[in-house]
């Protein structure tokens, strides 16, 4: 029993490099902030950052924008669903036309 002890870290040995949810939640922050250097917006977001809460499950931390900037990514979002549901039309569309020449 006291062996189970010694293996398992405790709060003075434990560091989020050891975590996944940390990982997950760094890669997914870079995801974001190369997205919003893309959108000229990487000046907009300065509390952008990777975190870990107290049951070492990861999270992206966005902050507090001005009004301004959360209209300039609603109207990005916006812009995004609206052309990834076009190319989805599109390409639902050239499947049923060439399926339809196989008859």
């Amino acid at each position: 029993m006291r062996d189970d002890a010694a293996e398992r870290e405790d709060a003075a040995t434990w560091s989020p490099l050891n975590s996944d949810g940390w990982y997950a939640a760094r890669d997914a922050a870079t995801a974001l902030r190369d997205a919003l250097l893309r959108a000229g917006l990487e000046r907009d977001f300065p509390y952008l950052r990777a975190d870990l809460n107290a049951f070492g499950h990861g999270f992206v931390e966005l902050g507090r924008v001005s009004p301004a900037t959360a209209e300039r990514l609603a109207e990005l979002l916006r812009t995004a669903l609206a052309t990834g549901l076009q190319r989805l039309e599109e390409n639902d569309g050239s499947t049923s036309d060439q399926g339809a020449g196989k008859d």
